[in-house]
């Protein structure tokens, strides 16, 4: 089991349509190709209150390139991006690490 840690920095503003997209679209679409998310959240203290760090549960770096590609070309999660961007860009940076658990970690 591999773990990716993915960090959102929503444009200033735009962190409650961000949210509002995974709570309403990304998550269904996400278990249609078993993306599996072992947690969300929002930053209470630390450098911006307009981030979202969440993390997904992966069997594989192969698992994860399958599994995320099919996600990116779907055609109803492409009209959703674009659905809830016609306002304009909803994040301004992304920033992903893939995580292998210790030996003595709980996760794994």
């Amino acid at each position: 089991m591999i773990y990716e840690l993915r960090v959102y920095e929503a444009i200033p503003g735009r962190l409650p349509a961000l949210l509002a997209r995974f709570q309403n679209h990304t998550l269904r679409i996400w278990d249609k190709h078993g993306i599996r998310q072992a947690g969300f959240w929002t930053t209470l203290v630390g450098e911006s209150s307009q981030r979202l760090t969440y993390m997904l549960a992966w069997d594989s770096v192969a698992d994860r390139e399958k599994r995320w590609a099919a996600f990116l070309a779907d055609p109803e999660w492409l009209a959703v991006s674009a659905e809830t961007e016609k306002d304009g860009p909803i994040v301004q940076n992304i920033s992903n690490e893939l995580l292998a658990p210790t030996a003595f970690s709980k996760a794994g």
